[in-house]
Parts: structure tokens; C-alpha cells; sequence
């Protein structure tokens, strides 16, 4: 599933390839849940004629707001791509295509149809559930450090709770915490000032280092995660844990283990990230 590195990657993508300022021209729809509640008519009609006037990223939407009010929230989920062509044909797994003014068209190829488009006059409604975005200058570890005090749960799911911080996914969660020398089993309020603030750098490292590299793509699939312009992303080169499975820790030697932390496949080096016997 792309996570906010990958999100940001399109994002900045779509951007440099022109995406804002384009109007609208029409809209097709080949695959209704999707865009749900709205019929494929009326999503049409509420977008054609509309300007994109802003992109941006919030936790793992993409959020695009148009003239005249409304914004278009998209969602990738597990296999969702977008992309920008001025090709005329649908091709296979394409369920959403805008035409725009400049003869192109913003492409949405999911071959697992998980994605989903929402065109709604309230963002907030769906975007203000979402916890405070990890790199934003108004979040620092002193706040993390507070989100976490009190809380019983185990850091793994904690930290893919969206409502919590907004963002993180399996593959990040797992470097952040092999980061931070941290098991993705201890609880989060036994957590030590000390032990939060690495937490927090390592999750900021972790998310900084996906990003610069333009995201992590698993595998050769063409449903794997690909940027706009159709290439791979490079951050795969450099996991440290997530899906090492058998390898040797990069850091201490010991043999990379996966584990099921809340029905997820979880990656960790049981040397480094020890767990305490009183822990629940």
C-alpha cells in the first residue's frame, strides 16, 4: 500500500507535470464503488468545467481542490496509480480517466479496484480524523512524546493508526522502529522520554529517506507502486528490516525474523529490538 512517501511522490509529480491550473473537459467512470455514493453521471457532472486549483498530500490522500468550490479526495490503497497521457485508449485496470484542457488526461490504474475517489464540499469531515502529519515543523517529539503518554497500546499498530499520526504504513513502521532499537510489541506508555525522541527521529529519518527516494516499490508487478511518470521508486534499495526475512541485521548481524504483530506481518531483528519479559 503506498505510504506517505509514496503519496508525496505523486503528488510532486503531478505537480511538475502540470496537473495544477488544468480544467476539467469530462470525466469517465468504469468502475462504480469507487467513487460511491455518487452515480458515475453525476461525478461527471459536478467535475466537467472545474479547474484544479491546488494539490497537496494529507496522511495517504491526495487532495485536490476545484474552482467553484469542492475538493477530490483520492485515496490509493493497496494498488492504486496515477498517471498523466495524452493517449486516447483505456488501457487494462484504468477505472477513472479526466479529461483535461491540454488534450491530456489523469489516468487511475487499480488492479485490485480498493482505490477510492470521494468529491465532497467537506474535506474536514474525512481529513479531520486523520492524527497530526509526522514531518509538519508544528509537530515535534515533545508532542509525540505527549500522544504517546497513557496510551497501553503496542507501538506497531499504534503507529498505522491513522487517527494517531497520519501516514505511516507496514513498510515505514517497521524501519522507524528497527531505527529506533524499538520492539513493535512494547507498550507505548512504557516508553521513556529518551526512547519516544529516538522513536520520533526515526520515524522522521525513515519517512524523509522514502521520500527522497522517491518511494519504495515491492517487487516487479506492474501493480506495485510506480511514480506518474512510470518508473519505479528506489527506497526498496536501502530497507533495512522490511522484508529481510532470514537476512543479517545490517546493524548487529543477527537473523531478520517475521512476526505477526495485530494480524500484520512485522519485521525485526530480535537482537537488536529485544523484548522484555514484562511486557503484556
Amino acid at each position: 500500500m503506498p505510504e506517505l512517501p509514496e503519496v508525496e511522490t505523486v503528488v510532486r509529480e503531478l505537480r511538475a507535470l502540470g496537473l495544477v491550473g488544468r480544467v476539467i473537459r469530462n470525466a469517465r467512470v468504469f468502475w462504480r464503488p469507487m467513487i460511491a455514493p455518487l452515480s458515475p453521471g453525476a461525478f461527471a457532472a459536478q467535475l466537467k468545467g472545474r479547474r484544479i486549483q491546488t494539490l497537496s498530500r494529507r496522511g495517504k490522500y491526495i487532495v485536490l481542490t476545484l474552482s467553484g468550490g469542492g475538493t477530490l479526495l483520492i485515496h490509493l490503497r493497496m494498488t492504486g496509480q496515477l498517471s498523466i497521457s495524452p493517449r486516447a485508449r483505456r488501457q487494462p485496470h484504468e477505472h477513472v480517466l479526466l479529461r483535461l484542457d491540454d488534450g491530456c488526461a489523469l489516468r487511475y490504474r487499480d488492479t485490485r479496484k480498493f482505490g477510492r475517489w470521494l468529491l465532497t464540499a467537506k474535506p474536514e469531515v474525512i481529513l479531520g480524523r486523520l492524527g497530526p502529519e509526522p514531518l509538519s515543523p508544528h509537530f515535534n517529539s515533545k508532542a509525540f512524546s505527549a500522544k504517546l503518554r497513557g496510551k497501553r497500546r503496542q507501538l506497531k499498530p499504534l503507529l498505522l493508526d491513522q487517527t494517531f499520526l497520519a501516514g505511516l504504513g507496514n513498510i515505514y513502521a517497521d524501519e522507524a522502529l528497527w531505527l529506533s532499537r524499538l520492539h513493535p510489541k512494547r507498550p507505548a506508555h512504557t516508553l521513556s522520554a529518551a526512547e519516544a525522541r529516538r522513536l520520533y527521529q526515526a520515524i522522521c529519518r525513515t519517512l524523509r529517506h522514502g521520500i527522497k527516494n522517491m518511494g519504495t516499490t515491492l517487487g516487479r508487478g506492474r501493480s506495485n507502486f510506480r511514480r506518474p511518470i512510470g518508473a519505479r521508486g528506489r527506497n526498496q534499495e536501502g530497507l533495512k528490516v522490511f522484508r529481510r526475512t532470514g537476512l543479517a541485521c545490517l546493524r548487529c548481524g543477527g537473523k531478520i525474523r517475521r512476526i505477526v504483530v495485530s494480524q500484520r506481518a512485522t519485521h525485526i531483528c530480535p537482537t537488536c529490538q529485544a523484548r522484555r519479559p514484562r511486557w503484556p
